[in-house]
């Protein structure tokens, strides 16, 4: 047996990652085989990530004079490797510490690597991540919050004499490190970012006339590689969990670019499994809802009835359950934690409206999933009471993700609902999580134009702001005289990372790396480059191009059967010329 050298380059417009992983030879007449038939035995679990070694991008700030010398070799790759004669380090003395940005948000640690300095006692070092600057330059609690929830960010580590050490397991892009010895001066011969990504590689893409809407397209693509770690992690920070709700963006996303990746299935049997009935996922009675709905996603999108079959015994109980919800007046009762999102979290009335709708969509999805495993009887309770849940129609109030939900299940006409709310405001009042569903719904009632321009006003704000991944929440009203996650705030700004907040996110607990709000890029594929699954395995595929304002767009879509390719081109009058190249076995319509 042979081992090989892989190589893996990652290439997206917001920069590169290149890693090299590579195996030793054995010796001559020496076989892998014979070496390790006489070792004992090791239980092994295997590490779909990469890992990658991520050099800094600057210096943002450093200690006072006389403490810190030659930051800019920090800079500099060198050999990775700590020796005898390492030349020029950078030097901290007592009180020295240092602010470096990788670039972009990273999921992963921190490898710290020290030279020869006066005694072998180890160096001690605090060391601050930060998803912002000023969450790397913060100390824990306070007014702004700064926390260790979920993944450390904020330890003392130390490093050894002559070696490296590692430390962190966190999203961030930003690390200061503080030498806390005292009477020492220790040559800091490198610090590298460790990454930490699952190779996949990215099969659908998109391009149009706007680049801050490529760009948008691009980070909510990454936001979600970010967040696919062992399972499909909400947050990469904070919210290191499967939230089965939260999956459901993220999903859409993840069939948009790469395509039907393992980490969709293995995160909803990890939820069903550590759910016994009649618990809520999560804790949630609306998350066991999408749960049933990310399942129709993937069906649609994989036909594969086996795997279908594996959840009849969890399913079939859980949609009888659901269709006892409903009060005699056809209203929704569903119990335990009413949540939608967080912005709607305190309207009662909003909540109330979009588990309404939600459940409708619910029974709708899981009458389908049932047709298909040959349930028969439960599919016709499903719809028997999704009608009754239809003749009642609550009112959203100006919830913008309640009317979205009612539109999309067909409640109430899509274009009142974007009228009178949806549109009101432009991109006010949106969320990150539903801001998907408000796109969907708004393309709905045929206001394509109304979309992009929201999407680039609310995604396009987060970039301003220094952003590379998307954020838990954002409110535009935050922006205003605030500064970038990637400056150390002037005098007089608003911090947006430690001034900003609500509920269990407030200030620097705050995620600045979320995968439910990645809804664009999915967005953008589906209704821009127009690419719509009309039939399980994506046999029958829609091309129903929305430009909008734009000139031109072209992408790519991964299915199970290959890649669709498209272009579109606008025309003087406003008609669009395609062009389609689609594998055989997709037959598409227009």
């Amino acid at each position: 047996m042979k081992s090989t050298t892989t190589i893996l380059l990652l290439t997206l417009s917001l920069g590169s990652l290149v890693s090299i992983a590579a195996a030793d030879e054995p010796s001559p007449g020496t076989t892998v085989d014979s070496v390790t038939s006489t070792m004992p035995a090791i239980r092994t679990v295997a590490d779909p990530r990469v890992r990658t070694y991520v050099l800094p991008s600057r210096v943002l700030w450093q200690s006072g004079e006389g403490t810190v010398e030659r930051t800019e070799t920090l800079l500099h790759a060198g050999s990775g490797q700590v020796t005898l004669d390492n030349h020029n380090p950078c030097v901290l003395k007592e009180g020295g510490g240092v602010l470096v940005d990788f670039g972009r948000e990273l999921h992963g640690g921190l490898q710290i690597m020290v030279g020869g300095m006066q005694g072998k006692t180890p160096a001690k070092f605090r060391v601050r991540f930060g998803e912002s600057v000023s969450e790397a330059m913060s100390d824990i609690g306070g007014e702004k919050n700064a926390t260790n929830d979920h993944a450390v960010r904020d330890s003392v580590v130390s490093a050894p004499w002559l070696g490296t050490a590692e430390v962190g397991n966190t999203g961030f892009r930003f690390v200061r490190i503080d030498l806390l010895d005292k009477g020492r001066t220790i040559p800091l011969v490198g610090l590298r970012a460790v990454s930490l990504m699952r190779n996949v590689e990215y099969i659908g893409s998109f391009q149009c006339s706007d680049p801050r809407l490529n760009r948008i397209w691009e980070t909510g693509a990454y936001t979600v590689h970010l967040n696919m770690q062992d399972y499909l992690w909400d947050g990469i920070k904070r919210d290191r969990l499967v939230w089965i709700g939260d999956m459901h963006p993220e999903t859409m996303t993840i069939l948009s670019v790469f395509g039907d990746n393992e980490i969709i299935p293995k995160s909803l049997d990890l939820i069903r499994d550590e759910t016994p009935p009649p618990g809520w996922m999560n804790g949630i009675s609306s998350y066991s809802m999408w749960w049933v709905l990310i399942h129709h996603e993937w069906y649609q999108y994989k036909a594969d009835r086996e795997y279908l079959k594996q959840q009849r015994d969890y399913l079939v109980p859980l949609l009888a359950r659901l269709c006892q919800c409903v009060d005699a007046d056809g209203k929704e009762k569903l119990p335990g934690m009413r949540f939608l999102d967080w912005p709607s979290r305190a309207d009662a009335q909003a909540t109330h409206a979009g588990l309404h709708a939600l459940l409708i969509l619910t029974l709708q999805a899981g009458a389908e999933l049932c047709d298909t495993l040959d349930e028969t009887d439960q599919a016709a309770q499903c719809r028997t009471v999704a009608a009754r849940l239809r003749k009642y129609i609550p009112d959203p109030g100006q919830s913008k993700q309640a009317a979205a939900l009612m539109a999309l299940a067909g409640l109430k006409d899509a274009q009142s609902l974007n009228k009178d709310v949806m549109a009101v405001g432009g991109a006010a009042r949106m969320s990150t999580f539903y801001g998907y569903y408000v796109l969907r719904a708004r393309a709905q009632a045929g206001d394509i134009q109304g979309c992009l321009d929201c999407i680039r006003d609310y995604w396009g704000g987060m970039l301003d702001l220094g952003a590379t991944s998307f954020w838990e929440d954002f409110d535009l009203a935050w922006t205003e005289n605030a500064a970038r996650i990637d400056e150390l705030v002037p005098e007089g700004k608003k911090d947006i990372h430690g001034d900003f907040g609500n509920y269990c996110y407030q200030g620097f607990r705050h995620s600045l790396c979320h995968g439910w709000a990645s809804g664009p890029t999915a967005w953008m594929s589906e209704n821009v480059l127009g690419v719509q699954v009309l039939e399980p395995g994506c046999t029958k595929v829609r091309i129903d191009p929305k430009l909008g304002d734009l000139k031109w767009a072209k992408g790519t879509f991964p299915t199970p059967l290959g890649v669709i390719r498209v272009s579109h081109v606008k025309n003087a009058d406003g008609s669009v010329t395609s062009t389609i190249d689609a594998p055989a076995g997709i037959e598409i319509v227009d």
